[in-house]
């Protein structure tokens, strides 16, 4: 598929997905919006790719709502217009991903559908759309250059696309209440004290940072394990533990009948590289 929004590359075993609208911050449109979940599909879909990247163009991550978005939102309401597509979701989640409840289907929450670890790569101003795109991600790392901010209580809007629900999962109830009333700006090493980034790398090191982990989970971990685990993780997070524990005593005995566990002992004991097929 030909992209205009973003960006989408293979190299080795990673995908990059670059939002890639440099000139204003990579802000949200509704053709990045469709580009990105097509991006996330043809992931899904290609064998050869084991993790997903997602990062910015420039010196952005993305900036939130193209302002052009929001006022036609505004204007659709004032004229009585139908404005129920500002909060379509997509139906489904990515064909052929994970078998999650519908929760993770919805217009901004299907990253976890996809079987392969998404990393946010938030290399510069990450708000509002932007923020919570990079919370349905797996993982975030962050540059010292990021500059975070919810900005819904200041463009007098609410909490979008269930950032109510993921943001105090992250970063606890009361932090969550403060940066989401406030919609107050914050730095990358405020972002890692949350809990809301798993780590914050130098700009000058941050793509080779970002790729050296990328390829570690591409190439170091079995991606049959990867694919159970994150199925297991965001499955829980709407389980009780009695149901969680019994997921989990019923995928052992399938994973020691694997591939991938039968490489991950031989690897071990052959002091190797691994070579997991995801079986």
């Amino acid at each position: 598929m030909a992209y205009s929004d973003i960006l989408y590359t293979v190299d080795g075993s990673v995908a990059t997905v670059t939002l890639n609208r440099p000139d204003a911050l990579n802000a949200w449109t509704r053709t990045m919006e469709n580009e990105v979940h097509q991006a996330m599909t043809e992931a899904t879909a290609d064998d050869a790719v084991r993790a997903v990247v997602v990062t910015g163009a420039g010196r952005g991550f993305c900036a939130g709502a193209d302002m052009n978005l929001l006022s036609g939102i505004q204007d659709g309401a004032k004229s009585g217009g139908n404005t129920s597509d500002s909060v379509r979701a997509f139906d489904n989640g990515i064909d052929g991903g994970l078998s999650l409840p519908a929760d993770y289907t919805m217009r901004y929450t299907y990253f976890p559908t996809v079987p392969k670890p998404i990393i946010a790569a938030i290399n510069g101003p990450a708000a509002g759309l932007g923020l919570i795109m990079s919370l349905y991600c797996d993982m975030r790392i962050a540059s010292d250059a990021a500059v975070f901010t919810t900005s819904f209580s200041k463009r007098g809007l609410i909490a979008e696309h269930g950032i109510s629900w993921i943001l105090p999962k992250l970063v606890g109830h009361a932090n969550a209440l403060d940066l989401l009333l406030s919609a107050r700006k914050f730095g990358a090493d405020e972002a890692k004290d949350l809990g809301l980034v798993n780590k914050v790398v130098p700009a000058d090191s941050f793509a080779d940072e970002v790729r050296a982990y990328a390829d570690e989970l591409a190439t170091m971990v079995s991606p049959r394990s990867i694919r159970v685990m994150k199925r297991q993780v965001y499955a829980a997070l709407l389980q009780p533990l009695e149901h969680a524990v019994l997921v989990a005593n019923s995928e052992m005995p399938a994973s020691f009948e694997s591939d991938d566990f039968k490489e991950g002992v031989a690897h071990f004991v052959e002091k190797r590289a691994p070579r997991f097929t995801g079986t």
